[in-house]
């Protein structure tokens, strides 16, 4: 497929250094403030305010098996549930240390989710496994909660290579599947309307089947479709899809098929046909030189509305980043991002995996550079931060935040503020921040609205939705009331909004 050449509209920031393996990057639903970083040695870091915190969330470490030098086993995936913030349930998907089983295993927050840094190691909870692991590569690990509440994990085919033991279409086993599992279960509780409940000799976790080594689902926040990159044989790449809504039971075809490819159906039992319509076909496939597709995300924040609704994806032997917008019948506007998502001096090799916070913006996890970058809008592009803000009594500056919910909303997000305080917003026209004389304040002055004052809280965080209609351009800042400040009047970072 021929690729567009890239618009100058985006770059990247490294927002994490001195990582070990860097594989993964989310967020619970509504934490804004942080993102957490998954490293395959056994840890989850924290990502807050600019800087990793040295205490890792969560470090399993001691139980994790990173041998055997496949570099495909570790601790390889992680998911928030969808309630987090009232249960602090996660989970993560490892290498057993002792045998190299897989094992999904359900871990708690310590304390309150909204405020913790910390989760309780002693809170597992085995949700799925031990799950036997033939061969050392192949243990998959894409993970990610859909729009039905249900966990859906990615299992490959359990390694070697050409799928021996034709696991993948195997309904008997676990291994080269999608599984589906309702997790508010103890443990996991197979959904009932699962495709091969009830069917003789079928495992009823399986969801999808026919995936080779699926690397990276995710789905897509606003449509509820399903991505996935599986990792290809010595030809050919593949980027799987489903749309919202679908029954379950497709196969992706492996090993019948390698992407668009015919490869083989030795050992498999009654395999359908190469090229049959009973196998889906992948919406996206490239050949190997060699490679290994990293499966991305639908970018849906609102730093660059102008590429909401595209899929970013990755090959992390050639180094090579690509975007394409998929509208279930045809792919469109695909385009190598290669070179302008690489910045001078800020090495990012190896792209392991695309992360997701929680205001819809992406990231890119670089194994090689033990880095994560994030996908910003270029200069002048929207959303623009133009500085300013002062300390408040806690000695941070009050931040605004413009972030994408799960709506077709905005949020102005205002953070870092001392708790329970008064606060404003101030919107104006035209970016010409100035010091006003009588209160002391920086502001796009004259403001053209001045909002209600309303109270942040205990945390110093405040949240307001801004109906996504029409096209706008603003300068917004917080102004807050802070008496135990020097000035009992303080202000955040002011920022550009542009709403296409």
């Amino acid at each position: 497929m021929l690729a567009l050449p890239a618009q100058s509209t985006l770059t990247t920031r490294r927002v994490a250094t001195g990582l070990s393996r860097p594989i993964g990057v989310s967020a619970p639903i509504g934490d804004y403030h942080r993102a957490f970083i998954l490293e395959q040695t056994g840890r989850i870091r924290i990502l807050r305010a600019g800087t990793v915190l040295a205490q890792p969330f969560l470090d399993i470490t001691p139980l994790v098996n990173t041998s055997s030098g496949s570099g495909e086993r570790g601790l390889l995936g992680f998911a928030f549930h969808p309630d987090y913030f009232r249960n602090g349930f996660f989970y993560v998907y490892y290498t057993r240390l002792a045998d190299g089983a897989s094992m999904l295993v359900r871990y708690r927050a310590l304390g309150d989710p909204y405020t913790t840094n910390v989760a309780n190691a002693g809170s597992a909870v085995t949700m799925l496994g031990p799950i036997a692991q033939p061969f050392v590569n192949h243990n998959g690990g894409g993970m990610a909660f859909g729009p039905d509440g249900h966990l859906y994990l990615g299992l490959g085919d359990g390694g070697s290579a050409g799928d021996p033991g034709c696991r993948a279409q195997d309904l008997g086993q676990l291994l080269g599947k999608i599984l589906r599992l309702n997790v508010d279960g103890h443990p996991a509780i197979i959904p009932p309307d699962n495709p091969f409940v009830g069917v003789a000799g079928a495992r009823a976790e399986i969801w999808h089947r026919g995936t080779r080594n699926p690397w990276r689902l995710s789905f897509d926040r606003l449509t509820g479709d399903l991505y996935i990159g599986d990792v290809g044989q010595n030809a050919r790449e593949e980027v799987d899809f489903q749309a919202a809504g679908h029954a379950g039971g497709l196969n992706y075809g492996w090993k019948i098929m390698e992407g668009t490819n015919c490869y083989s159906t030795s050992g498999c039992t009654a395999p359908p046909p190469c090229n049959s319509p009973l196998l889906t076909r992948p919406i996206h496939s490239y050949a190997q030189s060699p490679a290994a597709v990293i499966g991305g995300y639908v970018y849906r924040g609102c730093a660059i509305p102008a590429l909401r609704g595209t899929y970013f994806f990755a090959d992390y032997v050639s180094d090579r980043i690509w975007s394409f917008v998929y509208n279930g019948n045809a792919v469109t506007a695909f385009t190598d991002r290669t070179a302008e998502l690489t910045v001078a001096g800020q090495t990012m090799t190896s792209p392991s995996s695309f992360g997701e916070d929680g205001c819809g913006e992406l990231y890119i996890c670089s194994l090689n550079g033990n880095s994560v970058h994030k996908i910003v809008p270029r200069a002048g592009s929207p959303a623009t931060e133009l500085g300013f803000g002062e300390p408040s009594s806690n000695g941070l500056i009050p931040r605004l935040g413009f972030c994408g919910g799960f709506t077709p909303t905005t949020e102005l997000l205002l953070e870092n503020c001392p708790g329970v305080c008064l606060a404003a917003l101030v919107l104006s026209a035209r970016n010409n921040p100035t010091q006003v004389p009588d209160i002391g304040l920086v502001v796009p002055y004259p403001p053209d609205l001045i909002t209600g004052a309303v109270v942040t809280d205990v945390n110093g965080r405040y949240a307001t939705p801004i109906p996504s209609v029409g096209a706008w351009v603003v300068n917004a800042q917080w102004v807050i009331l802070d008496t135990a400040s020097i000035n009992p009047f303080v202000v955040s970072n002011a920022v550009r909004l542009v709403m296409p």
